[in-house]
């Protein structure tokens, strides 16, 4: 059994907060004709290759809210949405800032926090994370993001920034995710790994897998549970 780690660094989209709930309540509130649940997802669908146009250099140095507005608009046309005013198409932008979280995570990060010291690592930008923070009640001890390393995960210098934030080596971390594939960009910097399951990630007609993976290092039903599996250790 490997030492527990210092820090925890939680990705948060998918894994702290619900994302996709959050999403339809609001867009389905606004009466725009569409569903709420498709256009969540299409959003969503695009949220990769709008990072993946930062990390190639088709776009300089972007903040993932301006990423998501960039989004937006492409969505507004493809849906045929033209009658929101500039205001409304903020306010629908700042539906990032507002997601709710899991069930578990304000208890289950509370009580991790009273062992260790718990971060984000997020790609979100520093002004949504706090925004989101606050309105959630998560009781981080500080919010890390792509925005202060200016780079998106995968990219190891934000693994690997937590690290050097913190003074440690990069075993005396641990990212949690619900993310095998950012799981993964962890591991191949050294850092330890904790799968947190979240099936209905996508709504309730597109569970996830969440089958356990032998190469993380640590694998919980919820936060909640995660904190009860290190209590132990």
């Amino acid at each position: 059994m490997k030492p527990l780690p210092q820090v925890l660094a939680f990705d948060v989209f998918g894994t702290v907060v619900d994302w996709h709930t959050s999403l339809v309540r609001e867009i389905d509130a606004m009466d725009l004709g569409v569903s709420g649940d498709e256009f969540a997802l299409a959003w969503r669908a695009q949220y990769g290759p709008a990072m993946q146009r930062v990390m190639s250099g088709e776009l300089g140095w972007t903040l993932l809210d301006d990423l998501h507005r960039m989004v937006l608009d492409e969505l507004l046309v493809r849906f045929r949405i033209r009658n929101l005013n500039e205001v409304q198409k903020r306010q629908l932008n700042r539906v990032w800032h507002r997601l709710d979280p899991w069930p578990d995570s304000v208890a289950g990060l509370t009580r991790l926090k009273s062992r260790f010291t718990i971060c984000t690592l997020s790609n979100g930008n520093i002004g949504l994370l706090t925004n989101m923070a606050k309105r959630a009640g998560l009781p981080w001890d500080c919010i890390l993001s792509a925005e202060v390393f200016r780079a998106y995960k995968p990219d190891p210098a934000t693994y690997l920034g937590v690290a050097r934030v913190f003074d440690l080596e990069p075993a005396q971390v641990m990212l949690v995710a619900a993310h095998h594939e950012d799981l993964a960009g962890a591991r191949a910097c050294g850092l330890q790994t904790a799968y947190i399951e979240r099936p209905l990630e996508f709504g309730a007609l597109r569970p996830k897998d969440v089958s356990p993976r032998s190469e993380n290092d640590w694998h919980a039903a919820n936060i909640l549970a995660l904190a009860e599996q290190l209590s132990y250790q």
